[in-house]
C-alpha cells in the first residue's frame, strides 16, 4: 500500500518546525515569528473560551512540533541570542528529525558558518517542504550554495554585496519573496510579513476573511499587519 505524500497544506501528520540556531549570535527578532506558527497549535487554541475563538476555527489547528537545533544539542559557552537570551536546544544536529518547515536568522557579523553547519543546511533544505530566512539569515544558504539559480531578498542596504557575491541568484527588493520552497525576507520585522504571508498560501484557505480563516483571525487580533511587499509605504529609499 503506497503511502500518502505530505502535503503542508493538508498534513496528515504532526509538522515538524525547527529554528536552526548557528554557533554565532543569533538576532532575537529574526526568530521571533516562530511564534506564529505556534499560535496556529491545538495547544494553543484549545485553553481559549469558544466566546473568543471560534469551534469552526479551532478545527483549523495545525499539529506542530517545535525543534530549537544547534551543532551540539547543547547551551553553548555564551548566550546565542542577541539581547542576553539563551535558548535551550532541544536537538542536535544528529538527533534532529527530519523538519518540514525550517527558520533561520542572521548570525553575528564576523562570525563564519562551519563546513559541518553549512553541510547541515544543505541537508535540511533537501529534506523540508519550506525553508524561511530572516534578515541577514539569508547568507546561510548562500554560503551553502543553495541560492543558485533562485530569486531571493534580504537585508535592502546589502543586497547590491549579495548580487556582486551570487551573480547567479535573482536578488529583488522585496519585504519577502518565494521562490518555490524558499521564503526569503529583509531585515528583521519583514520576516514577520514574510511568515504571515507564508501562512495566508500554505493555511489560509479559499477564505481569507478573520470569520472564515484562522490564519485571518489571529492576524487580525494580533495585530498583524499587512505591509507592501515593495516597500511603497516607506518614505525613504537607500
Amino acid at each position: 500500500m503506497s503511502t500518502k505524500p505530505f502535503n503542508l497544506s493538508t498534513p496528515n501528520r504532526t509538522v515538524q518546525v525547527g529554528v536552526v540556531l548557528l554557533g554565532g549570535l543569533t538576532e532575537l527578532l529574526d526568530v521571533a515569528p516562530i511564534d506564529l506558527f505556534h499560535s496556529l497549535t491545538p495547544k494553543f487554541l484549545q485553553p481559549f473560551p469558544d466566546a473568543f475563538i471560534a469551534p469552526h476555527l479551532k478545527q483549523q489547528a495545525v499539529d506542530m512540533e517545535f525543534h530549537w537545533v544547534t551543532e551540539t544539542g547543547k547551551i553553548p559557552s555564551t548566550n546565542n541570542v542577541s539581547s542576553g537570551t539563551t535558548i535551550v536546544p532541544t536537538d542536535s544536529f544528529d538527533t534532529c528529525p527530519v523538519l518540514d518547515i525550517v527558520l533561520i536568522g542572521a548570525h553575528n557579523t564576523g562570525y563564519n558558518p562551519t563546513n559541518t553547519e553549512l553541510s547541515f543546511i544543505r541537508k535540511v533544505y533537501d529534506g523540508c517542504s519550506a525553508f524561511l530566512t530572516v534578515c541577514g539569515g539569508i547568507e546561510v544558504p548562500l554560503r551553502a550554495g543553495i541560492l543558485k539559480g533562485k530569486t531571493a531578498t534580504g537585508p535592502r542596504f546589502m543586497l547590491d554585496v549579495y548580487r556582486q557575491q551570487a551573480p547567479g541568484t535573482n536578488w529583488v527588493e522585496k519585504r519577502w519573496v518565494s521562490d518555490g520552497k524558499l521564503w526569503t525576507s529583509g531585515a528583521l520585522l519583514n520576516g514577520t510579513d514574510m511568515v504571515a504571508a507564508f501562512q495566508r498560501e500554505v493555511w489560509g484557505g479559499k477564505s481569507l476573511t478573520a470569520e472564515d480563516s484562522l490564519v485571518e483571525f489571529l492576524a487580525r487580533i494580533g495585530g498583524v499587519p499587512v505591509r507592501d511587499v515593495d516597500y511603497k509605504d516607506v518614505d525613504w529609499k537607500l
